[in-house]
């Protein structure tokens, strides 16, 4: 350590170790919806803004992808799109799965075309970030991701 300098060897030693830590992972978006078309329109929608998406045809393989992605602890899902009318696992199936494992805090946006009031207020008491109808604005939606994900 020179006389110049304001950081002891110790120091140094951290700092160098901290900033060759490797980067977390990019955050995603899951985008959950049976209809193959709405599901690549919302995901074209974020790559035009640089978003990076990964897509499932349903709630189960929603599930599917949360759990192997915790297995694995790299958790690069940082938002959850979901429409509300599925199969088996519908939306507020999967946002009451979500919610009850350890990933309980994601953030969720429910896109539906197809809700009543009942299903509205159902999923604010899950505690989504909003609740959007079909056919969404394009600008609004991407308003909510970007805040969620901390994009500026």
């Amino acid at each position: 350590m020179s006389d110049h300098d304001i950081l002891s060897d110790a120091e140094r030693e951290a700092l160098s170790a901290v900033m060759l830590e490797p980067d977390l992972p990019l955050q995603r978006v899951l985008i959950v919806d049976d209809d193959k078309d709405a599901r690549e329109l919302l995901s074209e929608i974020l790559a035009l803004e640089g978003i990076r998406s990964r897509t499932a045809a349903s709630g189960e393989a929603a599930l599917n992808i949360l759990v192997a992605e915790a297995e694995i602890k790299k958790l690069s899902i940082g938002l959850l799109i979901t429409d509300l009318r599925m199969g088996h696992v519908d939306g507020l199936d999967l946002i009451r799965q979500v919610r009850e494992s350890v990933r309980a805090a994601l953030p969720i946006i429910i896109v539906s075309g197809d809700a009543d009031v009942k299903d509205a207020i159902a999923a604010m008491h899950l505690n989504v970030v909003d609740f959007l109808l079909k056919p969404i604005d394009a600008n609004h939606l991407l308003a909510l991701v970007k805040r969620e994900l901390g994009i500026k």
